[in-house]
């Protein structure tokens, strides 16, 4: 993932103050490069093809066994290198795996930046993983209550359009504003205009990712 320049974080922060003076609600945007290592399931893969390469030269050479071995070891630990390349682990990892990791990071998200923690309980969480081509957007219980799910379709689908485009930045303005207009309609700003939660983009380190 392209690291987003300073420009581009004032940019998205500025889009999250303007949509903030417009609601009581609070919208915090989290970008991941990978939702997961997924190193376990590619660990896992090349132990199983490592198991299945001794079968074939049984059946169809007349090498020692021991020469078989050390293949299947070297193919092993082949498959162990190539595993350390965070594109293949992503790649191999079947797409089902990938959307509920992502979706689980969502929700550490969503508790790690305290959204759940707003007196009105209307935290939005604009959640984004680079690897998994996810988006998704969680909401405090405060807001379902007077706003479906489905309402946030049409944003996410238009944020990953932008972004499968190159347009990130400017997807990310566009989804802060309509999830602005969305609060703006159920829940007004308050009287002191609190800001409960710092305005800016967070980018996850994906170096920390198991």
């Amino acid at each position: 993932m392209k690291p987003f320049t300073r420009e581009e974080h004032v940019l998205i922060a500025d889009a999250i103050t303007s949509a903030e003076k417009t609601t009581s609600g609070e919208i915090v945007v989290v970008v991941a490069p990978s939702s997961s290592g997924y190193y376990f399931y590619a660990l896992l893969c090349m132990a199983l093809i490592a198991l299945f390469v001794p079968l074939p030269l049984i059946h169809l050479t007349k090498w020692p066994i021991e020469y078989v071995y050390l293949i299947q070891l070297g193919v092993f630990a082949l498959g162990v290198l190539a595993a350390q390349w965070r594109p293949l682990r992503v790649a191999i990892a079947p797409r089902r795996l990938k959307q509920s990791r992502a979706h689980l990071r969502a929700i550490e998200q969503f508790l790690a930046q305290d959204l759940h923690t707003t007196k009105g309980r209307t935290g939005v969480l604009i959640y984004v993983s680079v690897a998994e081509r996810f988006a998704e957007v969680i909401a405090d219980s405060g807001i379902y209550e007077k706003v479906q799910h489905r309402v946030w379709d049409d944003l996410i689908d238009k944020l990953t359009a932008d972004i499968g485009r190159g347009d990130r930045v400017q997807g990310f303005v566009d989804a802060i504003g309509t999830a602005g207009k969305i609060l703006a309609e159920h829940f007004p700003p308050g009287p002191l205009g609190e800001d409960e939660l710092p305005n800016h983009l967070i980018v996850l380190d994906a170096a920390k990712l198991a």
